[in-house]
């Protein structure tokens, strides 16, 4: 059983997030809520999706998860909706469509390193089968070369050297 309610938990997570941004440790001693609890709290709404950045007032200490949730929050709104949500939490439109281009730029640039990161494995493996080949035969080249050593080891055992007569 929740020893808090909805109600409250619901309360202390909204001081979390913008506009209020209070610190959980601030929370922690208005509340009397153990430090623990708060981020279990916290864990659990980013786990539904919602953004709460950590306590942080300013937006450019917010983690890259906070960012971009908040993007995927705001990514159906339209203008009005965007300028609503942005007053609510002190924030600017254009905060947000830079974090959404930097969304999209990361997202590229792991699309390219991708790329390359295949061509590389490929080329890799190519190479592997190449040197594996050359092992076979070098292999099959040294047993041949062995064999040939024994043979005339056991042959001048055998017949003796020609050099005596």
């Amino acid at each position: 059983m929740s020893r808090y309610s909805k109600e409250f938990k619901d309360t202390i997570i909204k001081q979390m997030m913008p506009p209020n941004s209070k610190t959980i440790s601030d929370i922690s001693k208005e509340t009397g809520v153990s430090v623990r609890s708060l981020f279990r709290w916290i864990k659990a709404v980013k786990a539904v999706g919602n953004a709460t950045p950590s306590g942080e007032t300013s937006s450019k200490s917010w983690s890259s998860e906070d960012k971009f949730l908040i993007v995927l929050e705001t990514a159906k709104m339209s203008q009005a909706e965007l300028a609503d949500y942005c007053r609510a939490r002190e924030l600017y439109v254009e905060q947000i469509d830079f974090w959404k281009h930097a969304c999209f730029n990361a997202y590229n640039g792991v699309a390219e390193e991708s790329k390359v990161l295949k061509k590389d494995l490929s080329e890799t493996k190519k190479e592997v089968t190449q040197l594996s080949k050359e092992l076979h035969t070098n292999n099959a080249v040294l047993a041949e070369t062995t064999a040939l050593l024994i043979l005339r080891k056991k042959a001048l055992a055998f017949w003796g050297d020609e050099e005596e007569d």
